[in-house]
C-alpha cells in the first residue's frame, strides 16, 4: 500500500472521528478534481463553487456513513455529480450555456464563422439534450465521456456491473444523439 493511500486512510478514520483538521485535509487534497467536476456538470463557475461547497458539507455529514467499500474519490464524485445535478435542477438553468461559453467556442482562428456558429448551435443542442437525460443516464455519458472513467470505475461507482455499464452508455448515448438530431 502506497503511502498516499495510507495518508489518505488515516486522514479518513481521523475525520471520522471527529478531527476538523484531517476533514480539511481531505478537502484540500480533492478540492480541484471536486471543483472541475462540477464545473463539467453545471457549465458555470459560480454555481460549481457552490455545489463544491455542498458537497464537502454533504461529505462532512455523511463521513460516518462512509464504509469504504470504494476510494475516498470514487465516494466524492458520486456526491458531487448528485449534487450538481440537483443545484441544477434547482437553478432551471438555461441550456443555451453561458455567453462566455459561446465566446470560447468562438475563438478558433482556423474555422470560419460559418463552421464556429455551426460549433456553437451543436454544442448548445447537446447542452440541451444532456439536460433531458434522466440523471443516471446524464451521470454515465459524464462519468466515461467528459471525465474519461473506465467502464470498472463507473461500475464501481454506480454499484452496478461492468456489462451494465456499457449498455447503459449505449442506451444513453442513443437517446443523447436521438435527442440532438430531433430538430
Amino acid at each position: 500500500m502506497s503511502n498516499s493511500l495510507q495518508n489518505q486512510e488515516g486522514l479518513i478514520e481521523r475525520a471520522r472521528a471527529g478531527d476538523d483538521q484531517a476533514f480539511d485535509e481531505l478537502v484540500k487534497h480533492h478540492q480541484r478534481d471536486v471543483f472541475r467536476l462540477a464545473l463539467k456538470v453545471l457549465g458555470n463557475y459560480e454555481l460549481a463553487l457552490d455545489a463544491s461547497q455542498e458537497t464537502f458539507l454533504r461529505a462532512w455529514r455523511a463521513l460516518p456513513r462512509f464504509r469504504g467499500d470504494s476510494s475516498i474519490s470514487t465516494w466524492l464524485h458520486r456526491i458531487t455529480v448528485n449534487t450538481s445535478l440537483s443545484i441544477r435542477k434547482r437553478a432551471q438553468r438555461n441550456t443555451a450555456g453561458d455567453i462566455d461559453d459561446s465566446a470560447y467556442l468562438l475563438e478558433s482562428d482556423s474555422e470560419s464563422p460559418e463552421a464556429a456558429g455551426e460549433r456553437v448551435e451543436l454544442c448548445d443542442r447537446l447542452r440541451g439534450a444532456l439536460g433531458q437525460l434522466t440523471p443516471s443516464q446524464r451521470q454515465i455519458v459524464v462519468m466515461k465521456d467528459v471525465e474519461g472513467y473506465s467502464h470498472a470505475e463507473v461500475a464501481k461507482a454506480q454499484n452496478i456491473s461492468v456489462g451494465a455499464s456499457k449498455v447503459r452508455l449505449h442506451r444513453a448515448r442513443k437517446a443523447l444523439r436521438d435527442l440532438v438530431n430531433r430538430d
